[in-house]
């Protein structure tokens, strides 16, 4: 079965950021099955618009960043 959007249900969503980066962290559930958490990256562009990249390896000051946000989220689930 294709992924469909309209199954997808948004539980959480917060975000940290910085001059560079942004990091999300979402409770996500689909078809009302079980929560998962899932953590996004953004970067600035030259036009100071956020783009979409994979999270990779994260600064010792995003992982304090997000840590309380992850906890939030884990509590949701």
């Amino acid at each position: 079965m294709p992924y469909d959007s309209n199954l997808d249900e948004k539980n959480f969503s917060k975000s940290w950021e910085s001059d560079t980066t942004k990091i999300t962290v979402g409770v996500f559930s689909y078809n009302k099955g079980a929560k998962k958490m899932q953590v996004t990256r953004e970067n600035r562009d030259s036009n100071g618009d956020f783009r979409f990249t994979r999270l990779g390896r994260m600064s010792k000051e995003e992982v304090e960043a997000i840590l309380p946000v992850i906890q939030e989220a884990a509590a949701l689930m």
